[in-house]
């Protein structure tokens, strides 16, 4: 007994000592200084290949010069990464460039444990195409009207008629200017395209795109022809809430008018990013032109030439030091050429047609769309939420008195990204930093990132109610049909 009170004695003499080697160690401070040097890379990269860096200065009126040095000093007095990653994401917000954008690292993601898989995709063929629907939309606004008759199904465009005033209106909706927000489409095209279910090889893929494409312009023109039998005289299109899209739109903006749309100038940075796209523009535009009667092979090099000349501009950089200090540089920031959202053509020519190159100098010709389906009075609906390239739906039908803009100020976003954009990513965080590479240019010579100010305005308010907001486009829309129906009866 005396033998184990001792034992007893000696562990208990030393079990604090033991209990004090288990507790755990107080964390290390907050070090700040790999976070400074990331917000000094989100500085280079911006003066790089931040293609709204001027619009920043002189239109945004942003101080980016003391923007910078406010951020190191929140990030030198920071005690956490939240509140270092606050001061990246208030400068985000601080722009107002709705393609500026910082994506954080995350837990599973591709690259770590349980992340994206290196196999084969073994998904069906649509969903590698990227065709998928949540089925929800809950930026539509028009449908709403007091008197509104939906017209039966929609394919994928929900559409109806309502009468104002008088006159019957018919209403279509587009939630996103993207084919693969249609996935039934895809499926019908994939039948089409392998009855039996045969395996799609890469060629597949190519020609299932194309003719799901297709296929959804088809039927939104449908839905058109569909509201004109119904007796509508005015087509109101609704893209509140539409976020954009992808370079589908341009063939889409073209069925709703008669008239011949002149799309936006195409502003680029300077830097290898552009200078390499263009360099491939100039060699395919010569390479096509091989063998071509006289007045193709004529047309084919004047643009080329076109996307040489702007080659040039990119392979010359604008020295961004007084846009920091609040100066707009002697030089221009962006390259400018004979280049348009459409390529390098501005606006369909009927005479290329059927060309085996036309989609190469008129870009909406990779699909198969017919001009001026609807060639009555037209409205477009938007809102705070319509951005990106429904911006440029809108846009490109304003420049060119086709359409009246109805509602808010759009989000501004304007172009984004080409060829997958320039990301960087942040050493230090390991964020990737997403800045736009491209400018659209309005008719008067406008940045599109800073929205879209529409012909009549509708006073929407981000905490208005679904019905509030129907309330307030009942109010303004008997202006905007009295001035549609002026403005197509002056073409």
């Amino acid at each position: 007994m005396r033998l184990a009170a001792v034992i007893l004695g000696a562990a208990l003499a030393v079990a604090p000592a033991a209990f004090a080697q288990t507790e755990p160690a107080p964390p290390p401070a907050f070090d700040s200084a790999g976070w400074v040097a990331d917000l000094e890379q989100v500085r280079q990269a911006m003066s790089a290949g931040y293609a709204n860096l001027e619009w920043a200065v002189t239109e945004r009126e942003a101080p980016l010069g003391p923007l910078f040095a406010v951020g190191r000093q929140r990030l030198e007095a920071a005690r956490s990464e939240a509140e270092a990653r606050e001061v990246f994401e208030r400068l985000e917000r601080y722009l107002g460039d709705k393609h500026v954008d910082f994506v954080w690292p995350r837990a599973g993601g591709p690259g770590a444990p349980g992340g994206t898989s290196d196999r084969a995709d073994e998904r069906p063929p649509c969903e590698r195409l990227g065709f998928k629907a949540d089925g929800r939309d809950g930026g539509a606004v028009a449908r709403s009207l007091p008197g509104y008759r939906a017209l039966e199904g929609d394919s994928g465009f929900p559409a109806g008629v309502v009468e104002v005033e008088g006159g019957t209106v018919g209403v279509i909706r587009i939630a996103l200017f993207s084919p693969q927000a249609h996935p039934a489409a895809c499926a019908a095209a994939l039948t089409d395209l392998r009855p039996a279910g045969e395996p799609c090889d890469d060629d597949c893929m190519d020609r299932l795109w194309s003719l799901a494409a297709d296929r959804v312009t088809a039927d939104f023109s449908d839905r058109l022809r569909t509201l004109k039998a119904a007796g509508a005289t005015t087509l109101l299109v609704d893209i509140a809430g539409n976020g954009g899209g992808t370079e589908w739109v341009e063939a889409v903006v073209r069925t709703v008018t008669p008239v011949r749309l002149r799309s936006a100038r195409v502003g680029f940075i300077r830097h290898p990013h552009w200078a390499e796209a263009l360099a491939a523009g100039e060699r395919r535009m010569r390479e096509t032109a091989v063998g071509q009667p006289p007045e193709d092979r004529a047309r084919l090099e004047r643009h080329a030439a076109a996307y040489a000349a702007a080659r040039a501009q990119a392979e010359q950089p604008c020295d961004p030091a007084p846009l920091f200090e609040g100066r707009a540089p002697d030089c221009d920031w962006l390259g400018r050429g004979e280049i348009y959202s459409t390529g390098p053509e501005a606006a369909l020519d009927p005479a290329i047609v059927g060309k085996p190159w036309a989609a190469e100098v008129f870009a909406p010709l990779a699909f198969a769309f017919e001009p001026g389906v609807w060639t009555g009075p037209l409205v477009v609906l938007v809102d705070g939420g319509t951005g990106s390239a429904s911006e440029q739906f809108a846009a490109v039908l304003q420049d060119n008195q086709a359409a009246v803009i109805l509602g808010a100020p759009t989000a501004g976003a304007g172009c984004g990204h080409t060829r997958g954009g320039l990301d960087t990513v942040l050493r230090h965080s390991g964020a990737t930093l997403r800045l736009p590479d491209c400018a659209r240019f309005r008719s008067d010579g406008r940045n599109e990132v800073s929205g879209i100010d529409p012909d009549v305005l509708i006073g929407f308010r981000e905490n208005d109610g679904p019905a509030r907001r129907v309330k307030r486009l009942e109010a303004a829309l008997p202006a905007a049909l009295e001035l549609a129906a002026r403005q197509a009866a002056n073409r």
